[in-house]
């Protein structure tokens, strides 16, 4: 209880890199996410049925939501949009597990997400509309504000990433506090909040990476 939250508890070194524990927790959800989604969908038919209907209706699900957000078909953003929002999930409810930090918990995991969006809004809107035209929109609606827009970017990737890392951090030690103080069957209701939690800020951390993708495309005007 007397480590900073911002402090990474380092692990192990490989060369003069450390490898610290949050990596090794996130590089182990990936691992579980692409073999469970390899194993889930390595079946899948023409008829839809049971395990495979769950699937797609989580899919189809998130593809009208991306498609509503920006305006377009959201076929070329799905793999990033979904893969981001079902990692969060995981990522996000890791924490309630004994023995697991959640990865989301510690600032460098919302720090990389947050930098993915970042040049993620740059790289579709430079491949959409083309590189004059997408940086030419930082000199609307005066040249004037071009610093003023630049640091608009920076920003809200920078609160993106603390909006995450606040929530998923904060929600972690209250629950870790109360387990301490008193026991393991008293946190339950507090666990259910966790879930809650972490599935609404997964949700809201894609939301707003999806808005600010559709800024960049021009769907959203500044």
């Amino acid at each position: 209880m007397n480590q900073s939250p911002l402090q990474a508890v380092v692990l192990f070194y490989v060369g003069f890199v450390p490898i610290t524990r949050t990596v090794v927790t996130t590089w182990g959800l990936m691992a579980a996410l692409t073999v469970g989604s390899w194993v889930a969908t390595r079946a899948f038919q023409v008829v839809a049925g049971g395990w495979q209907a769950v699937i797609e209706t989580v899919v189809l699900g998130i593809e009208e939501q991306t498609q509503a957000l920006l305006g377009r078909d959201a076929a070329p953003f799905l793999p990033l949009l979904g893969t981001l929002f079902i990692f969060l999930v995981v990522a996000n409810l890791s924490g309630i597990v004994p023995g697991l930090k959640a990865p989301t918990a510690s600032i460098e995991t919302p720090a990389a997400l947050s930098s993915i969006v970042f040049l993620s809004v740059h790289f579709y809107g430079i491949r959409f509309r083309g590189v004059a035209r997408h940086f030419a929109a930082f000199l609307k609606p005066n040249p004037v504000l071009l610093p003023l827009n630049v640091l608009s970017e920076i920003t809200r990737s920078f609160s993106l990433a603390v909006r995450l890392f606040g929530n998923i951090m904060s929600d972690d030690l209250v629950l870790a506090i109360v387990l301490a103080l008193a026991g393991l069957f008293v946190p339950i209701p507090f666990m259910a909040f966790a879930i809650l939690v972490g599935l609404v800020q997964a949700y809201i951390f894609s939301v707003l990476a999806a808005v600010y993708i559709g800024g960049g495309l021009g769907a959203i005007e500044k």
